[in-house]
């Protein structure tokens, strides 16, 4: 039964309407390109598109940081967005992908932030992801962030007038390889850290955390579903689409492909060689432990002896011819230490001890 509405004057209420954020509280920028070059100031997203009509070659970025629904909508009504592209663009976390939408293109890249065990208290902190999403259009590109930063890229596009002269596809070739080029950051900074967990490792009489390796191992596999689908959805995406990316931008993106090729390929290797760091953490502990044992094994060898000899002599009997020695109780000690030092010589002999 659906709630009741309160009533004024006989009459049930009318619900109040649902409070909508604007659209520009989630605009990073709006800008206008002309002959490769930025107009001056911004402009509103719905009359863009006007301002690069003016000129046969112009073309609006339109920079969004995590839009809503409704924002997202009223986007699309202005630029003439596919539907099923406004659901996506509203979701995060999906996987690297290179999308056709009639004659609009849409691509989503993962963004990957390496940050130093040291500087965190959560590990899931270590390698942290966002997601960057651009459509291409004839006139415009509309990059999406979420968790992913993209403020920089303005600024050095300004310095890159023939860059930007390709038109929207340009720009996009820019947030991916940027994105991509932090993934080599990450490579690094993770190659230095397992060559650190490796020497942990295979230094004897060192103390191994297994914990920090199953932590490294947790976040590179996070890192592997961000980089692995990119080269794939890479591949295919431009070999279909080369009437929206031209020749020269085709070179570009393949530099991308090969570069994430090579991420892909060591993000891999870096899996594998903490798979063999865990077998080994794992022998090495077991080995210690058995070494351990045997260890303990002979103390309380070793301790046995004297205890069975001072048991014996601990029996209450009336015939006992060591009872009636002058030397019984020295002969008796010495007979311990003599058996305890045999066993520690043969242990030691044996590296038990």
């Amino acid at each position: 039964m659906p709630p009741l509405l309160p009533r004024m004057n006989g009459k049930a209420a009318k619900p109040s309407p649902r409070m909508t954020v604007p659209v520009e509280r989630s605009i990073d920028h709006c800008y206008v390109y002309h002959e490769g070059k930025r107009l001056p100031g911004e402009y509103h997203f719905s009359s863009a598109l006007e301002k690069a009509h003016e000129a046969s070659d112009g073309f609006v970025w339109l920079s969004l940081k995590e839009p809503d629904n409704a924002q997202m909508e009223r986007v699309a009504d202005a630029f003439s967005i596919h539907k099923l592209i406004v659901e996506d663009a509203v979701l995060a976390h999906q996987r690297p992908k290179v999308e056709r939408y009639d004659d609009q293109l849409f691509i989503v890249v993962r963004s990957v932030n390496y940050a130093d065990d040291e500087e965190v208290t959560d590990a899931r902190q270590i390698i942290s992801t966002g997601e960057a999403q651009m459509l291409i259009g004839r006139d415009f590109i509309i990059s999406v962030r979420h968790n992913a930063w993209l403020n920089r890229l303005a600024q050095e596009l300004d310095q890159e007038p023939e860059l930007t002269a390709l038109g929207p596809a340009a720009i996009a070739w820019k947030i991916a390889n940027d994105l991509v080029e932090d993934y080599s950051v990450a490579t690094a900074a993770l190659s230095a850290d397992v060559d650190e967990l490796e020497n942990e490792v295979f230094t004897p009489e060192r103390k191994i955390n297994i914990d920090k390796i199953y932590m490294y191992k947790r976040e590179i596999l996070e890192m592997k579903h961000a980089t692995a689908p990119l080269g794939p959805a890479l591949r295919t995406g431009i070999a279909a689409n080369k009437d929206v990316l031209g020749k020269q931008i085709r070179s570009y993106f393949r530099d991308v492909l090969d570069n994430a090729m090579i991420v892909n390929d060591q993000v891999a290797g870096f899996d594998e060689r903490l798979s063999s760091l865990l077998d080994a953490s794992v022998a090495k502990v077991t080995m210690q432990q058995n070494s351990d044992m045997r260890t303990i094994s002979a103390v309380v060898g070793m301790a046995a002896a004297p205890t069975l000899i001072a048991g014996i002599y601990g029996m209450n009997f009336t015939h006992m011819p060591e009872l009636d020695s002058r030397y019984g109780y020295p002969v008796a000690l010495l007979l311990m230490l003599l058996v305890v030092l045999l066993m520690f010589w043969w242990f030691r002999r044996n590296n038990w001890l």
